[in-house]
């Protein structure tokens, strides 16, 4: 089941067109692949492609926390939490509709938008976890 939000998992409006339901990590996938060799991710990639996006972002995010955490206090507060709830606001409520990846916050209901929060929630918290255990081995 695909999920829905602005995030590039899916149409939360139940347009089926190619163009909305296109997920936006696919859809920057294709703009990635159109820049490195001037044409789109062939279609039987797409899924892929769109999977790197997401893990390699959520990826850099989280080495991101990580060296800003090690250098900043409070930045850990709430035991990530807050991270979670940046990245939700700022790529997903900001970033992905600023790039046309994915229509504007006003065009998807509340109940997408809590569970893109739930999940950016999980995120960080999961990404604090990693970062204390991680810091925990190398003592």
């Amino acid at each position: 089941m695909k999920r829905s939000g602005t995030c590039g998992d899916g149409n939360a409006s139940g347009d089926q067109s190619q163009e909305s339901s296109e997920p936006a990590t696919n859809k920057a996938a294709d703009a990635i692949a159109s820049l490195v060799t001037g044409g789109e991710v062939p279609e039987q990639y797409k899924s892929a492609a769109g999977s790197v996006v997401h893990y390699a972002m959520g990826a850099a995010t989280g080495a991101l926390y990580g060296a800003i955490a090690e250098r900043k206090d409070g930045v850990t507060a709430w035991a990530g939490l807050p991270f979670g709830a940046t990245v939700w606001l700022l790529a997903d409520e900001i970033a992905v509709p600023a790039a046309g990846l994915a229509k504007g916050p006003t065009s998807y209901p509340p109940s997408t938008h809590a569970y893109a929060l739930a999940s950016h929630l999980v995120y960080g918290a999961a990404t604090e976890s990693v970062r204390r255990g991680l810091r925990a081995l190398l003592r």
